[in-house]
């Protein structure tokens, strides 16, 4: 089993920053790759970003290109998710995602093992 609990979600501006992390628990010795996905209202929820186990590989929706990063520190079992240049499109609430005994993190959310609660994130115009 693999514990996820989000945190660092809010109320930002568009054109500010958050950042998110997911701190996981549990048996994060079966090197999971990691997810981030997003769900708005009436929507169904999407992929936004996902990282390998060694962040060798990193993968982004092309929504979030260019403005969010994925990043992880294994020592601290954290996934981080630093969005930029923030528009209320992104408005959802955040889910990290994690999928144990990877190589390639998917971009498919039915691929993911372990979710966590979410974090909101609202952008207002």
């Amino acid at each position: 089993q693999v514990q996820l609990v989000e945190s660092g979600g809010g109320l930002v501006q568009a054109g500010g920053s958050l950042r998110l992390s997911c701190a996981a628990s549990g048996r994060t010795v079966s090197r999971p790759a990691m997810g981030w996905f997003r769900q708005a209202p009436g929507k169904e929820r999407e992929f936004v970003a996902s990282i390998n186990w060694n962040s060798a590989g990193t993968y982004y929706a092309d929504s979030v290109k260019g403005r969010f990063t994925i990043s992880r520190d294994n020592a601290k079992n954290t996934v981080y998710l630093q969005m930029n240049s923030l528009k209320p499109e992104d408005t959802a609430v955040y889910y990290c995602a994690a999928k144990t005994w990877v190589v390639a993190a998917p971009k498919d959310l039915n691929e993911y093992d372990y979710w966590g609660q979410g974090t909101q994130v609202t952008v207002s115009s």
